[in-house]
């Protein structure tokens, strides 16, 4: 034997311009790095499998290729579900490759290592589809059918694992690796769409409401809204879709007052690439988001486009490719009213509570000041903020785990991957002390992937958000208050340089100074600099 299918599998990945894979070397994970140490892939250690997932994730949105995860099977499975979960709601692309016990060892119950009952069966939940390969000639095809679900469906995870004989088997007799053709993503029907058009041409006061699957159609979707004269609402994944300084940008979350007005004054709602998660529609869970009018939906799935709000015209295709089509037909509106909607729409930041216009001060500084940054979330109350009406430079330049699946930990190592993903960018990651201690030793994995990200700790000493949740439902704080270990100390070991900013001119310096290192910098305040940005 000259090449096993473990080693197979590396040139496979490198045929689809696989350039990173995420994972922790272990017994059973062995002979897929024999092959891997030659290759062009590079390798990222993590300190943990979810951490693994989480660094996928964040190189994934921001490159726009699946996130790759080498994964032991057992432990290692269980350890990377919650990642794969986050990256399910949200619909990432995440190809996690894991070992299982061999044939006539997996589901034995003898207590082999790592054995555990029915892998695939637990992991189906938050993949797209989990496979066994369970001969050689098995990989490439399962390999094809995951980047056709990529490129040309909803993405979301997807789960190969290999027994440990047939990645030891050999792969001598199998083709040369060579990715499957691209496909093409599907474009909208000609009768819906013309429908559609028709619906479109006749709308007085059209708006467009986008989501993360809308991300890659930004171009699109400006030259549309541009035609109709449509204020576009951008949920916290959409944001960026239209640049800040547009006229017809809303970048305030469709869960408050004045956006939602601007939607029920509407004659005509086009939806594209939303799945009208409550968490951004319905945040406070109050029942009071509605479209009275016409709906017109975007999405590739076609289940999603039956759950929620009912579409009066229901189009099964990619956002871009329907952006563009549904302009061929049109023709400029003549209307000019559009901005003075977007606007009137947007004034419902300036009716935010004091503390929440704070952080959306603090933080359009720090787009501002790095215009090029990619702002990447954890749980944490900047993030909050931000989600509730945080104007976005560019589309997937600001995303969090706090909509949809709600993950903690998720902030620090999504950066490292983001980071990863676009070099030549500054990364961001705002994180609070209670979400970064799930996956504090990061920390390292960032310093030796050699990533400067610029880490904004909100150290509050604890669970500070759900603290004050807890007594504003009459529940005594319990379990809130935590013990914080002097995290400062903890990044100067890793590897990190460390500042304290107290003031808005203290930070706006630390900022700029972070920004020109080459190591990772955390930038540690409290409650005390967040309200030197509420003063008005």
């Amino acid at each position: 034997m000259t090449l096993s299918t473990g080693e197979y599998l590396t040139k496979l990945l490198e045929s689809y311009g696989v350039n990173t894979v995420f994972g922790i070397p272990g017994v059973h994970t062995v002979e897929l790095y024999r092959g891997l140490g030659g290759s062009s892939i590079r390798h990222i250690t993590p300190r943990h499998e979810q951490g693994a997932g989480f660094m996928a994730d964040g190189y994934a949105r921001v490159s726009g290729q699946p996130g790759v995860c080498f994964i032991i099977t057992g432990p290692g499975m269980t350890n990377i579900t919650t990642a794969m979960g986050q990256a399910y709601a949200d619909s990432i692309p995440m190809l996690v490759i894991s070992t299982v016990n061999s044939h006539g060892r997996m589901d034995s119950g003898e207590g082999w290592l790592h054995e555990m009952p029915d892998q695939r069966g637990m992991i189906d939940k938050v993949a797209a589809f989990s496979r066994t390969i369970h001969r050689p000639e098995e990989l490439a095809p399962a390999l094809a059918q995951a980047f056709a679900l990529f490129e040309g469906a909803r993405p979301r995870p997807v789960h190969l694992e290999l027994p440990m004989n047939v990645m030891l088997a050999s792969a001598d007799h199998l083709p040369t690796p060579r990715r499957a053709p691209p496909l093409a993503r599907p474009a909208p029907a000609a009768a819906a769409l013309a429908e559609a058009q028709k619906l479109l041409a006749s709308a007085k006061c059209p708006v467009i409401l986008t989501g993360g699957g809308a991300v890659r159609a930004a171009a699109a979707i400006q030259h549309l809204a541009e035609m109709l004269d449509a204020p576009v609402v951008m949920t916290t994944n959409a944001r960026g879709i239209l640049p800040p300084d547009h006229p017809l940008a809303v970048s305030l979350t469709p869960s408050m007052p004045e956006t939602r007005r601007l939607i029920e004054q509407a004659d005509v709602v086009l939806a594209l690439g939303t799945e009208f998660g409550l968490t951004d529609y319905d945040f406070y869970e109050d029942g009071g988001f509605t479209i009275p009018c016409p709906l017109i939906r975007v999405e590739l799935d076609p289940l999603q486009i039956r759950r929620g709000p009912v579409a009066q015209i229901g189009l099964i295709a990619d956002a871009e490719e329907s952006a563009v089509s549904l302009a061929l037909g049109l023709k400029p509106s003549g209307r000019t009213d559009g901005a003075a909607r977007a606007q009137r729409a947007m004034t419902g930041c300036a009716n935010l509570p004091k503390a929440l216009r704070g952080d959306l001060k603090m933080l359009s500084l720090m787009r501002d000041m790095l215009p090029d940054a990619i702002f990447v979330g954890d749980s944490t109350q900047l993030v909050y903020s931000g989600n509730t009406g945080f104007a976005a430079a560019t589309p997937s330049s600001y995303f969090n785990s706090a909509t949809g699946f709600g993950t903690l930990g998720y902030g620090l190592p999504a950066a490292v991957g983001a980071a990863l993903g676009a070099t030549n960018r500054p990364v961001v990651a705002l994180v609070g002390d209670g979400g970064l201690q799930f996956t504090l030793a990061e920390l390292t994995s960032a310093v030796e992937a050699q990533t400067p990200v610029i880490l904004m700790l909100h150290d509050n000493n604890g669970y500070g958000e759900i603290k004050s949740y807890m007594q504003s439902n009459g529940i005594a704080p319990l379990g809130v208050d935590i013990l914080t270990p002097d995290i400062a100390a903890i990044a100067l070991a890793c590897g990190w340089a460390v500042d304290r900013p107290t003031g808005a001119q203290e930070f706006t310096d630390a900022l700029a100074k972070a920004a020109k290192s080459t190591m990772p910098v955390m930038l540690i305040f409290g409650d005390d600099l967040r309200e030197d940005f509420q003063t008005d």
